[in-house]
């Protein structure tokens, strides 16, 4: 194919001088002065899917669906996995596996990022720079200062972000979350919780191996150190690996998190604590399976509120009926029994569950134990992008990004306390944590750094 990997690898070999030049070719300069895209009631939205294989799929699908939207590109690093979707999207759809070359495409209008963690917000700050929309998955940055980036760029550049929360486009929650804060469902709100319990076994010990045919390992691994290949390194088990993934805490547990502090209408906590553990399993994990984390805001009135979140990986119990399946409607219980999904809101006349993993539902408990308001209904994520796509109006982005960076940050800030083995103090003006170097530091994984050429820039 003529954008095959093989020749992408090759051109970017060839020369770094002309890589460089490619690269500063998104600076985003000549993108400025360009006029908007006014999109007519027939034109289509010409979207590209980057990182295929898991995510990516549940991206095409979305897409695949509304009206007037063309999945026009396709990019990933594995030939095997590109060929196949591009397979089932048939047509006249096009490939890359260097998501740089496809960025020089003027005719795409948006992608959507479901790539590992760690290409997140470079790949969306090119995107900015390149005059293209971006839907990007959660967590929308692999450490906090990618976030503050990626929210400087999108600003800068004029684009539409959204960030892969999908929970905030569900009419039940937008419901839920407006009762809470207004004080109608449970009175005064003082405490959320978070609870991510998902029953995931050992993912073993892996050797090192050769990289698979087709495979362009050094474009995987991008920003991220060049380590040797091993399975546990590559597809999902990144996840527990701190160089490109967050734990559980930045893979499911950012939905929950989302929810939590939308709930309580707050933005960035003032203290943070986490304690936990790698637990019950001998293997290649790093990141803790088990995670207990406090956040706590201080109000302009002087007051207090409280967050909790939880992760486990192993046996564990419900709450609040979450997971259980008998939450609104059995129906619509979420898959796999073990599995206790959502969030707990208490206030001085009782208390708020949401459903399952995507918390399309909720119920309110009053004092005594008596369930009375319930909703279920879920919305399109998907959509919600397209049609801001074309309005130009950020404002009806039910996930942008400046939100979805603040929750990010909620996830950072409790990683880091965990890493750290001490509790934070965080200073929401500076956006810095108090007297702590070594945790500003963790914050934009200095120690880690970047990989020529694939570097989050100073300015965008």
């Amino acid at each position: 194919m003529s954008n095959s990997i093989d020749s992408n690898r090759r051109d970017f070999l060839k020369s770094s001088v002309k890589t460089a030049a490619g690269l500063a070719a998104l600076s985003g300069v000549t993108f400025l002065s360009r006029p908007e895209k006014v999109f007519g009631a027939n034109d289509r939205v010409r979207v590209a899917v980057c990182g295929l294989r898991g995510r990516g799929k549940d991206h095409i699908e979305g897409y695949s669906h509304l009206p007037n939207v063309e999945i026009a590109a396709l990019c990933d690093i594995d030939e095997e996995v590109l060929n196949r979707r591009r397979g089932e999207v048939g047509g006249t759809v096009k490939t890359f596996g260097d998501v740089r070359k496809l960025l020089e495409d003027k005719s795409i209008d948006a992608i959507s990022i479901a790539t590992p963690n760690h290409w997140h917000a470079l790949m969306a700050i090119w995107a900015c720079q390149a005059g293209k929309d971006v839907y990007v998955e959660k967590p929308l940055s692999h450490n906090f200062w990618e976030g503050k980036q990626l929210v400087n760029a999108a600003s800068k550049y004029n684009r539409m972000v959204q960030h892969g929360t999908q929970i905030r486009s569900a009419p039940a929650l937008q419901e839920a979350t407006a009762g809470l804060r207004d004080g109608r469902l449970v009175g005064d709100v003082y405490l959320a919780r978070g609870l991510c319990f998902k029953r995931r076994d050992t993912i073993g010990h892996t050797p090192t191996e050769p990289v698979p045919h087709g495979v362009d390992y050094d474009l995987w691994t991008g920003p991220a150190p060049l380590k040797p290949f091993t399975r546990n390194r590559f597809h999902y088990n990144w996840h527990w690996i701190w160089d490109t993934g967050n734990g559980d805490l930045g893979n499911q547990g950012i939905h929950q998190v989302d929810v939590a502090r939308w709930g309580l209408g707050l933005r960035f906590p003032t203290r943070i604590s986490a304690i936990g553990g790698h637990f019950m399993f001998d293997d290649d994990q790093e990141t803790p399976n088990v995670l207990s984390c406090a956040f706590e805001f201080d109000l302009s009135d002087g007051k207090r509120k409280m967050m909790e979140f939880e992760v486990r990986h192993w046996t564990t119990n419900g709450e609040a009926e979450v997971g259980r399946g008998n939450l609104v409607d059995t129906k619509h219980k979420f898959f796999g029994h073990h599995n206790v999904i959502g969030n707990i809101f208490y206030g001085s006349n009782g208390y708020l569950a949401t459903g399952d993993e995507d918390a399309s539902s909720y119920e309110v408990w009053d004092r005594d134990g008596h369930s009375g308001s319930h909703q279920h209904a879920s919305g399109d994520h998907f959509a919600n992008f397209i049609d801001c796509v074309r309005s130009r109006k950020k404002e009806n982005l039910t996930a942008p990004i400046e939100e979805g960076h603040i929750s990010c940050a909620l996830v950072h800030l409790a990683n880091t306390s965990y890493r750290l083995g001490r509790s934070l103090r965080f200073d929401p003006d500076t956006q810095t944590v108090v007297g702590d170097d070594e945790a500003n530091r963790l914050l934009r994984d200095q120690d880690r750094g970047y990989r020529s050429p694939f570097v989050v820039p100073e300015e965008v």
